[in-house]
């Protein structure tokens, strides 16, 4: 942990000396060509370089359940047959821009809204409202605002604050109809051409349905919860086809998490590209290890090959563990096989994913496209699971199997008053065996209709 905030600050301490570098070449260089200053030396201020947007987002969520049998203490079926919300979110974002000087100050705020436009009792709990504590009943309307200040030397920023965030070991969700956010300090520089830096260090979250800012750090299938989660890391684009990445993340008296990342894509002909994405976390216990004993490697390669409109991509997806690979953070989990409603991340389990996209520009129609995609999982087993936490019978998952389909439709309107609102309908079909659904969940049928209209104010 030490180290780790220790990161930070010689991370922050190495961008300042580097602008100050740079100052010193300005006085005895003579004059510099703009297009060499750094970010800072060509700030117009904290005004003139403010940014004010809004995004409206109406979200409609259902989820039917197609053999939930959770049970309550008397031996009675508590569960819903179905969740069904309809909602709509206002997201105020302003980002002003920095100070001029060597060491430019700013400030980013939120303002967030959540109103309910259906919901009931028995169909509560999508996600998209926050709830009573008493009767599970979603509230009409919740909100929260909050804001970080940051400051930026050269080419590096720092901010402390309520924030989201996008590492692929700590990245918060926007899955529903609010964002989540967390609260700490971040740090990203791109002093190095290529080569973007960052580290951070956060230590409550706001989760995506709640207005408060102190909620724990809470992991997504042990249960357990942390004080804090710092992580460091770096993305180098080596050429123009090829990036990697590697990051090194802890949380606090759960576990250390390393995650590494290979892209590479290359132009066969003009309408013809190749990708390959691979991506690999390493997970072990750590401290008082509160999610119990971990040894957990879990991967994704992902090809996938475009002509014209059409691409195809294929993935293999495997976890090598007692456990399954677990995460904190809504979004924090960069595998091929995480998809709509699964993860496919049960201890042992191996997958496999087509998909197939569609892009209808060259149709006639610019801003339509398609997706579909079948993921099957197979050979779960946990019987040699020892943490505790993760089931309360070991064994239970061994000989699982589950599969998801998706489908997704979007269009984006391309010009007129109401140019930047998108139209998407979401579809999941998840099964899983008898083995599957007595650990993770129960079959279920999915649709989600989201609307968003962007709007820049300034």
């Amino acid at each position: 942990m030490q180290m780790m905030k220790w990161s930070v600050m010689a991370l922050a301490i190495a961008a300042a000396t580097t602008q100050l570098a740079y100052a010193v070449g300005d006085d005895q260089g003579g004059d510099l060509v703009s297009e060499n200053l750094s970010s800072q030396a060509k700030s117009n201020g904290f005004l003139e370089d403010s940014t004010l947007d809004l995004l409206s987002r109406n979200f409609a969520f259902q989820r039917d359940f197609k053999n939930n049998t959770t049970y309550d203490a008397n031996g009675k079926v508590d569960s819903k047959n179905m969740t069904n919300e309809w909602a709509q979110g206002e997201m105020l974002t302003y980002s002003s821009g920095f100070t001029q000087g060597t060491v430019g100050f700013g400030v980013d705020a939120f303002g967030y809204l959540g109103l309910k436009l259906n919901s009931g009792k028995g169909t509560s709990g999508t996600g998209l409202l926050s709830l009573d504590d008493d009767d599970g009943r979603a509230h009409d309307e919740y909100s929260k605002a909050s804001g970080a200040v940051k400051l930026r030397v050269s080419e590096t920023v720092a901010k402390y604050g309520d924030m989201r965030t996008a590492a692929p070991v700590f990245a918060t969700s926007d899955s529903r109809l609010l964002p989540e956010t967390a609260t700490g300090f971040n740090v990203m520089s791109e002093e190095i051409s290529g080569l973007v830096a960052e580290a951070g260090h956060f230590t409550a979250y706001s989760n995506r349905n709640e207005s408060n800012f102190d909620d724990e750090l809470a992991t997504n299938y042990s249960g357990a919860t942390a004080d804090s989660i710092s992580y460091f890391g770096a993305t180098y684009g080596v050429t123009d086809e090829l990036s990697t990445s590697f990051y090194a993340s802890e949380v606090e008296d759960n576990w250390r998490q390393y995650y590494a990342n290979i892209n590479y894509g290359i132009e066969l002909a003009d309408d013809q590209k190749l990708a390959v994405d691979f991506n690999i976390y390493r997970t072990n216990e750590y401290g008082d290890a509160r999610s119990g004993e971990i040894g957990n490697t879990t991967f994704s390669l992902a090809p996938s090959y475009t002509i014209g409109a059409h691409k195809l991509t294929v993935a293999y997806q495997q976890v090598r563990g007692d456990t399954p690979f677990d995460y904190v953070g809504g979004d924090s989990i960069f595998l091929a096989n995480s998809v709509q409603y699964g993860d496919f991340n049960a201890a042992g389990e191996k997958s496999y994913q087509a998909r197939y996209d569609i892009d209808m520009t060259s149709f006639g129609v610019p801003g339509l496209s398609f997706m579909t995609r079948y993921v099957r999982g197979s050979e779960m087993d946990n019987s040699n699971d020892n943490s505790g936490v993760y089931t309360s019978t070991p064994g239970s998952s061994k000989g699982g199997k589950e599969w998801e389909q998706n489908f997704e439709a979007k269009y984006v309107v391309q010009e007129g008053v109401a140019k930047d609102l998108s139209l998407r309908l979401r579809e999941a079909v998840y099964r899983g065996n008898e083995q599957a659904n007595g650990v993770y969940g129960s079959d279920v049928n999915e649709v989600r209709v989201i609307v968003e209209y962007p709007l820049s104010i300034l």
